[in-house]
């Protein structure tokens, strides 16, 4: 019986035994005092269990919760694990899609408004952007002012912002629905040319040809008469409504992308909802003073005029949210790239909806805008790659 007792307590003992080949680590008195507890917790498990393999966790020792370091045996080595982050494949393209989809509703809701002029659905549009943003900036604490040195380009930013929005919504009452897309994507191009201008931004022989591209789509799509001839088929309405719509559309995406020049001229520093606050504010200033020069503020007569006004400032509000998280997750290039869908719905929404077939020389000049404005992105998105990829070298 003793000799048993004694075989087994070698056993233990010797399973206890540093690996060959090593040295224990040097240990204090206190460690000392808790491994020989250990041992004999140990080997008191290995008598009751019949010689089994220890379970360890027996004694104090094993189950206290101290942060004190304790010597375990090689088998009770745990290596940390590393907990996974979920990460989801193309969510980021997911939300730009969706982005894309709620803007040409939006838009095609506003083609189905007649009785109400673009200024004052544009001033219903910056109502609902400020009921939004408002609890936001409360609980952020921006303000509403935001930093002195910087409220010079927020206003500017306001100004020309709200200037885009109001243009675009003109485009898209007088000339067809896909024309006045395709002419607003043009924006990247403008942007990098006022970029290279203001920022002293790098402009490459690609980007003057794409910007070449962009200027051959809006001129197919416009087709002035002095190259065209005045037979002009594939229009609504008049050709001087078409003609408007065109210079809205060209001085939209001139606005939007100076408004992406002085948004990166401000940097991270100016809350994004403080941004969206000076547009809404600006925006329902300007469209108040040109409702009552133009004198065309009016009501709307019907309800579905009215739940379409609604539609349209939620549509695009959701439009906004799902693009904003986009970039938040999503590389700018391929966001960039997944934005011209706004192109492709436009164009199946005005031929399901509008009963309007665009024609070849809307197609072909699509083709160039849409062509141009992701060969911009593409660029851009690699040189951010390669700059990144430099400053870790």
């Amino acid at each position: 019986m003793v000799q048993q007792r004694s075989n087994s307590s070698g056993s233990a003992a010797a399973a206890a035994a540093p690996p060959l080949g090593g040295r224990e680590p040097p240990r204090s008195e206190e460690e000392d005092a808790g491994a020989g507890q250990h041992r004999q917790c140990q080997a008191r498990d290995v008598e009751a269990a019949g010689a089994q393999e220890p379970a360890g966790g027996g004694c104090s020792y094993c189950s206290s919760g101290s942060s004190r370091p304790r010597y375990r045996l090689p088998w009770q080595r745990k290596t940390p694990e590393t907990k996974k982050k979920f990460a989801c494949p193309g969510l980021g393209l997911f939300y730009t899609l969706l982005s894309a989809f709620l803007f040409s509703v939006a838009s095609l809701f506003l083609k189905k408004i007649e009785d109400v002029h673009s200024v004052e659905i544009s001033a219903f549009r910056c109502v609902f952007q400020m009921a939004f943003v408002l609890p936001g900036l409360i609980y952020f604490k921006t303000g509403f002012l935001g930093p002195k040195e910087k409220r010079v380009f927020l206003f500017l930013r306001g100004v020309l912002g709200s200037s885009a929005m109001i243009l675009l919504y003109y485009a898209f009452q007088v000339m067809p629905l896909a024309d006045a897309t395709v002419i607003t994507f043009s924006s990247p191009v403008f942007t990098s040319l006022l970029a290279w201008i203001f920022l002293k931004e790098k402009y490459s022989l690609w980007d003057l040809l794409f910007t070449l591209f962009t200027i051959t789509g809006v001129v197919l799509i416009a087709r002035p008469p002095f190259l065209f001839g005045s037979n002009i088929t594939g229009i609504e309405g008049s050709y001087t409504n078409h003609l408007k719509g065109t210079i809205a559309a060209v001085a939209s995406a001139v606005s939007t992308a100076s408004t992406f020049v002085i948004l990166r001229k401000m940097g991270k520093s100016v809350h994004y909802f403080l941004s969206i606050w000076y547009y809404a504010v600006i925006g329902l200033i300007e469209c108040i003073v040109a409702l009552f020069i133009i004198d065309e503020w009016t009501l709307p007569y019907c309800g579905t005029d009215r739940l379409l006004l609604i539609l349209i400032g939620l549509l695009g509000l959701g439009g906004q949210i799902f693009l904003t998280k986009a970039l938040q997750i999503e590389k700018a290039g391929p966001v960039a790239i997944m934005k011209t869908m706004d192109v492709v719905f436009a164009f199946i929404l005005q031929i399901l909806f509008l009963s309007h077939l665009p024609t070849w020389w809307t197609v072909g000049g699509a083709l160039c805008v849409v062509a141009s404005s992701s060969g911009t992105a593409i660029r851009k998105w690699q040189q951010s790659s390669k700059k990144a990829k430099e400053n870790e070298i």
